[in-house]
């Protein structure tokens, strides 16, 4: 990773998290343990404080930055995914942002909530636990059924297995020039439904 202190504060990163090494971390930020951070986030605590809780992932691309005196947090196994962007917002414990997100200033989302991809979260916007947030300007659809949210879990926790992954079997390489023969397969994570027929 990329790392920068600045104004004498620098980054935490607990032993267990994995940061990807084309991630950015500048300043005033805490990545709590098992956490997973993506490669090219850029995680900026230039003005405020930005802070991974335990067994939270933030995803490719993902940008966490607030104002001066804000808190970005993403609670315990919180799940950014690729490309949000967080500013100066709080999401909930066990809640999910989906990919291309933008929440905004003094946002909360309440604990094991999903915001859809692509929404755009206003400022000061709040919303209950357990909700479906969807829209540009962002709204409350309905709440979400416990199967929906053990949906969410299960993929958490396979962000959670990644990042132990990666600390321990991702080196840096050479790219092969073509296909060996019978190229085996990353083994399948049981997320994905299973053929009928298998």
């Amino acid at each position: 990773m990329t790392c920068y202190s600045l104004d004498g504060l620098t980054p935490v990163v607990d032993p267990s998290a994995y940061v990807h090494p084309s991630a950015v971390l500048i300043g005033d930020v805490i990545i709590g343990p098992h956490c997973y951070v993506g490669p090219l986030a850029s995680l900026r605590g230039d003005f405020g404080r930005i802070v991974l809780e335990e067994g939270a992932n933030l995803q490719d691309t993902c940008v966490m930055h607030g104002f001066p005196d804000s808190d970005t947090v993403v609670e315990r196994n919180g799940h950014i995914g690729h490309g949000a962007v967080l500013h100066g917002c709080r999401i909930g414990a066990d809640a999910l942002v989906g990919m291309n997100a933008v929440v905004m200033d003094n946002a909360r989302i309440g604990s094991r909530s999903f915001v859809s991809a692509a929404a755009f979260v206003k400022a000061g916007f709040e919303c209950p636990e357990q909700s479906l947030v969807m829209g540009a300007p962002a709204s409350i659809k309905r709440s979400l059924s416990d199967q929906e949210v053990a949906w969410k879990q299960a993929g958490t926790r396979e962000y959670q297995q990644l990042a132990q992954r990666c600390l321990t079997q991702m080196q840096v390489c050479e790219p092969l020039s073509e296909p060996e023969p019978d190229r085996p397969r990353i083994s399948d994570s049981g997320l994905r439904p299973k053929d009928s027929t298998s």
